[in-house]
C-alpha cells in the first residue's frame, strides 16, 4: 500500500510538471530527449569499438613478434 502511494504521488508530481505543456511541446520534448540518448548510446558504442579494435590490434602485433622471435630463435 505504501508503494502504491508512493507511485501515485510521483505521478501526481509529473503531471503537474508537464500539464503546463501543450501536447505537441511534450511530444517535441520526448523526441529530443530520445535523439539524445540515441546520439549518447551511438557514440559510447563506437568508442567501445573502437577501443576493441585497439585491443585486438595490439594483440595481434604482440602475437606475430613473439612468433617471429619464436621462429628465428632470437630474443627482442
Amino acid at each position: 500500500m505504501k508503494s502504491f502511494l508512493v507511485g501515485l504521488g510521483i505521478g501526481i508530481g509529473l503531471g503537474v510538471l508537464f500539464a503546463p505543456m501543450s501536447g505537441q511541446d511534450t511530444r517535441d520534448n520526448i523526441s529530443e530527449h530520445a535523439g539524445n540518448l540515441k546520439n549518447s548510446a551511438r557514440d559510447s558504442y563506437e568508442q567501445g569499438r573502437d577501443r576493441i579494435q585497439r585491443g585486438v590490434e595490439q594483440v595481434k602485433s604482440t602475437a606475430g613478434r613473439v612468433f617471429n622471435q619464436v621462429r628465428t630463435g632470437t630474443e627482442g
